[in-house]
Protein backbone atom coordinates (compact mmCIF):
# COMPACT_ATOMS: atom_id res chain seq x y z
CA UNK A 1 0.00 0.00 0.00
CA UNK A 2 1.25 3.52 -0.77
CA UNK A 3 1.07 6.34 1.62
CA UNK A 4 -2.09 8.07 -0.05
CA UNK A 5 -3.78 4.93 -0.28
CA UNK A 6 -3.39 4.06 3.55
CA UNK A 7 -4.89 7.24 4.10
CA UNK A 8 -7.75 6.99 1.57
CA UNK A 9 -8.57 3.29 3.77
CA UNK A 10 -8.31 5.48 7.40
CA UNK A 11 -11.04 7.78 6.01
CA UNK A 12 -13.39 5.09 4.16
CA UNK A 13 -13.20 3.05 7.39
CA UNK A 14 -13.76 5.85 9.62
CA UNK A 15 -16.16 7.71 7.67
CA UNK A 16 -14.25 11.14 7.30
CA UNK A 17 -12.77 13.02 5.06
CA UNK A 18 -9.80 16.07 4.66
CA UNK A 19 -11.97 18.47 6.46
CA UNK A 20 -11.80 15.66 9.37
CA UNK A 21 -8.31 14.95 9.45
CA UNK A 22 -5.76 16.56 7.08
CA UNK A 23 -2.98 14.55 5.19
CA UNK A 24 -0.45 15.50 7.35
CA UNK A 25 -2.39 14.61 10.60
CA UNK A 26 -2.76 11.39 8.87
CA UNK A 27 0.65 10.71 7.84
CA UNK A 28 2.06 11.36 11.39
CA UNK A 29 -0.47 7.95 12.57
CA UNK A 30 0.65 6.01 9.98
CA UNK A 31 4.21 6.78 10.88
CA UNK A 32 3.94 6.14 14.50
CA UNK A 33 2.06 2.91 13.66
CA UNK A 34 5.32 2.23 11.56
CA UNK A 35 7.95 2.98 13.98
CA UNK A 36 5.61 0.96 16.73
CA UNK A 37 6.70 -1.93 14.05
CA UNK A 38 9.93 -0.96 13.38
CA UNK A 39 10.81 -0.92 17.37
CA UNK A 40 9.00 -3.59 18.40
CA UNK A 41 11.84 -6.12 17.25
CA UNK A 42 15.34 -5.23 17.33
CA UNK A 43 16.42 -8.06 14.20
CA UNK A 44 13.98 -7.78 11.95
CA UNK A 45 15.49 -9.86 9.14
CA UNK A 46 15.08 -6.95 6.48
CA UNK A 47 17.30 -5.09 8.33
CA UNK A 48 20.16 -7.48 8.52
CA UNK A 49 23.23 -5.85 6.48
CA UNK A 50 26.95 -7.13 5.64
CA UNK A 51 29.94 -4.80 5.07
CA UNK A 52 33.61 -4.53 6.02
CA UNK A 53 35.94 -2.00 7.10
CA UNK A 54 39.82 -1.84 7.26
CA UNK A 55 41.62 -0.87 10.46
CA UNK A 56 44.20 1.56 10.76
CA UNK A 57 47.83 0.66 12.61
CA UNK A 58 47.17 2.48 16.34
CA UNK A 59 43.49 3.18 16.15
CA UNK A 60 41.61 1.00 18.68
CA UNK A 61 38.46 2.66 18.22
CA UNK A 62 36.02 2.67 15.18
CA UNK A 63 32.09 4.47 15.01
CA UNK A 64 28.90 2.63 13.48
CA UNK A 65 29.14 5.53 10.94
CA UNK A 66 33.19 4.45 10.27
CA UNK A 67 32.19 0.89 9.95
CA UNK A 68 28.58 1.45 7.55
CA UNK A 69 30.85 4.04 5.21
CA UNK A 70 32.36 3.16 1.84
CA UNK A 71 33.39 1.02 0.27
CA UNK A 72 30.66 -1.51 1.03
CA UNK A 73 28.07 1.44 2.66
CA UNK A 74 25.14 0.38 4.47
CA UNK A 75 21.74 2.12 3.40
CA UNK A 76 20.82 4.05 6.22
CA UNK A 77 23.90 3.09 8.04
CA UNK A 78 24.34 0.38 10.80
CA UNK A 79 22.16 0.69 14.13
CA UNK A 80 23.63 -2.21 15.86
CA UNK A 81 26.39 -4.89 15.34
CA UNK A 82 26.06 -8.62 15.41
CA UNK A 83 29.39 -10.15 15.29
CA UNK A 84 33.11 -9.20 13.65
CA UNK A 85 35.48 -11.54 12.07
CA UNK A 86 39.17 -11.15 9.89
CA UNK A 87 40.07 -13.81 7.31
CA UNK A 88 40.97 -16.24 9.85
CA UNK A 89 38.74 -16.08 12.85
CA UNK A 90 35.53 -15.15 14.30
CA UNK A 91 36.63 -11.83 17.00
CA UNK A 92 35.36 -12.85 20.47
CA UNK A 93 33.44 -10.11 21.79
CA UNK A 94 34.01 -8.79 25.68
CA UNK A 95 32.73 -6.51 28.11
CA UNK A 96 34.48 -2.50 28.02
CA UNK A 97 35.53 -3.24 31.47
CA UNK A 98 36.91 -6.76 31.40
CA UNK A 99 38.89 -5.75 28.28
CA UNK A 100 39.98 -2.53 29.55
CA UNK A 101 41.98 -4.66 32.04
CA UNK A 102 43.46 -7.11 30.01
CA UNK A 103 44.62 -4.25 27.05
CA UNK A 104 44.95 -0.94 29.10
CA UNK A 105 44.56 1.82 26.55
CA UNK A 106 48.04 3.09 27.48
CA UNK A 107 49.53 -0.51 26.90
CA UNK A 108 52.48 -0.15 23.79
CA UNK A 109 50.95 -3.52 22.79
CA UNK A 110 49.38 -4.45 19.15
CA UNK A 111 48.50 -7.09 16.85
CA UNK A 112 45.82 -8.17 14.77
CA UNK A 113 42.50 -7.96 16.50
CA UNK A 114 41.29 -10.91 18.40
CA UNK A 115 38.44 -9.27 20.57
CA UNK A 116 35.90 -6.49 20.72
CA UNK A 117 34.09 -4.51 22.74
CA UNK A 118 31.11 -1.92 22.29
CA UNK A 119 30.07 1.23 24.08
CA UNK A 120 28.50 4.55 22.60
CA UNK A 121 27.97 3.24 19.19
CA UNK A 122 31.55 2.23 18.73
CA UNK A 123 33.63 -0.90 18.43
CA UNK A 124 36.63 -1.31 20.13
CA UNK A 125 39.62 -4.03 19.06
CA UNK A 126 42.00 -5.56 21.46
CA UNK A 127 44.92 -5.86 20.82
CA UNK A 128 44.93 -2.37 19.02
CA UNK A 129 45.59 -2.81 15.72
CA UNK A 130 49.19 -2.96 14.25
CA UNK A 131 48.14 -1.85 10.40
CA UNK A 132 45.34 -2.69 8.20
CA UNK A 133 43.66 -5.35 8.44
CA UNK A 134 40.27 -6.30 6.42
CA UNK A 135 37.15 -6.50 9.48
CA UNK A 136 34.18 -8.43 8.16
CA UNK A 137 30.56 -7.22 9.77
CA UNK A 138 27.35 -8.61 10.55
CA UNK A 139 25.20 -6.27 11.55
CA UNK A 140 21.07 -4.41 11.54
CA UNK A 141 20.66 -0.87 9.24
CA UNK A 142 18.96 2.09 10.16
CA UNK A 143 15.57 1.98 9.60
CA UNK A 144 14.05 4.27 6.77
CA UNK A 145 11.68 6.77 7.35
CA UNK A 146 8.19 6.94 7.06
CA UNK A 147 4.90 8.92 7.96
CA UNK A 148 5.41 12.60 8.05
CA UNK A 149 7.24 14.12 5.29
CA UNK A 150 6.87 11.34 3.22
CA UNK A 151 5.53 11.60 -0.70
CA UNK A 152 2.61 10.48 -1.84
CA UNK A 153 3.67 7.57 -3.71
CA UNK A 154 5.71 5.76 -1.24
CA UNK A 155 5.04 2.72 0.86
CA UNK A 156 6.91 1.48 3.42
CA UNK A 157 9.92 -0.17 1.42
CA UNK A 158 11.23 -1.91 4.63
CA UNK A 159 8.26 -4.04 5.20
CA UNK A 160 6.80 -6.98 3.42
CA UNK A 161 3.13 -6.25 2.11
CA UNK A 162 1.44 -7.91 4.40
CA UNK A 163 2.79 -4.88 7.11
CA UNK A 164 1.32 -2.65 5.32
CA UNK A 165 -2.57 -2.83 6.07
CA UNK A 166 -1.41 -3.31 9.92
CA UNK A 167 0.41 0.34 9.61
CA UNK A 168 -3.03 1.39 8.41
CA UNK A 169 -5.06 -0.37 10.73
CA UNK A 170 -3.01 1.74 13.58
CA UNK A 171 -3.84 4.88 11.58
CA UNK A 172 -7.55 3.83 11.93
CA UNK A 173 -7.06 3.43 15.31
CA UNK A 174 -5.54 6.79 16.06
CA UNK A 175 -8.23 8.69 13.85
CA UNK A 176 -10.88 6.97 15.91
CA UNK A 177 -8.89 8.79 19.02
CA UNK A 178 -9.02 11.97 17.07
CA UNK A 179 -13.10 11.69 16.41
CA UNK A 180 -13.18 10.84 20.22
CA UNK A 181 -14.80 7.34 19.68
CA UNK A 182 -12.75 5.44 22.30
CA UNK A 183 -14.55 1.77 22.26
CA UNK A 184 -13.57 1.76 18.20
CA UNK A 185 -9.78 3.23 18.83
CA UNK A 186 -9.09 0.91 21.16
CA UNK A 187 -11.22 -2.09 18.92
CA UNK A 188 -8.55 -1.49 16.23
CA UNK A 189 -5.51 -0.94 18.52
CA UNK A 190 -6.17 -4.13 19.76
CA UNK A 191 -6.47 -5.48 16.29
CA UNK A 192 -3.14 -4.35 15.34
CA UNK A 193 -1.57 -5.58 18.41
CA UNK A 194 -2.89 -8.93 17.75
CA UNK A 195 -1.81 -9.13 14.10
CA UNK A 196 1.55 -7.43 14.60
CA UNK A 197 2.07 -10.78 17.31
CA UNK A 198 1.06 -12.85 14.37
CA UNK A 199 3.42 -11.40 12.12
CA UNK A 200 6.41 -11.18 14.16
CA UNK A 201 5.92 -15.02 14.91
CA UNK A 202 5.80 -15.99 10.61
CA UNK A 203 8.62 -13.50 10.06
CA UNK A 204 10.95 -14.39 13.14
CA UNK A 205 10.22 -18.04 13.59
CA UNK A 206 13.67 -20.34 13.63
CA UNK A 207 15.26 -22.03 11.29
CA UNK A 208 13.63 -25.39 10.85
CA UNK A 209 16.07 -28.52 12.80
CA UNK A 210 17.15 -31.21 11.04
CA UNK A 211 14.56 -34.25 10.72
CA UNK A 212 14.56 -36.44 13.51
CA UNK A 213 15.31 -40.30 12.12
CA UNK A 214 14.43 -43.07 14.40
CA UNK A 215 15.91 -46.54 14.30
CA UNK A 216 18.30 -44.99 11.66
CA UNK A 217 21.79 -47.15 11.16
CA UNK A 218 25.55 -45.81 9.35
CA UNK A 219 25.67 -47.65 6.12
CA UNK A 220 29.55 -48.15 6.99
CA UNK A 221 31.54 -49.08 9.93
CA UNK A 222 34.37 -46.41 9.12
CA UNK A 223 31.89 -43.65 8.99
CA UNK A 224 30.27 -45.38 12.07
CA UNK A 225 33.60 -45.29 13.99
CA UNK A 226 35.07 -42.45 12.72
CA UNK A 227 34.11 -40.00 15.63
CA UNK A 228 35.64 -42.78 18.48
CA UNK A 229 39.67 -42.17 19.11
CA UNK A 230 42.24 -43.97 16.04
CA UNK A 231 42.97 -47.51 16.02
CA UNK A 232 44.49 -49.76 13.72
CA UNK A 233 42.05 -50.40 10.79
CA UNK A 234 42.14 -53.62 8.46
CA UNK A 235 41.62 -53.61 4.69
CA UNK A 236 37.96 -54.99 4.60
CA UNK A 237 36.65 -52.19 7.13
Amino acid sequence: MLIEQMRSYIRSVVEIDSSDIDDDTLNRFLGEGYDQIVYSEKRWPWYEASTTFTTTGGVQDYSLAVIGAAPDAVTNGLREIAALRTDDIVLTFLGRDAADVSYPIDSSGSGDAYYWSYWADSVRLYPKPSGAETIYVRGYKNPSAFGFGTSDGTAPSDFPEPFHILIANYGVSRAYDQQEDLDMAAAYKSLFITELDNLRARHLDSPAPQPLRLNGRRSSQWIAESYLPGRLRYSWE
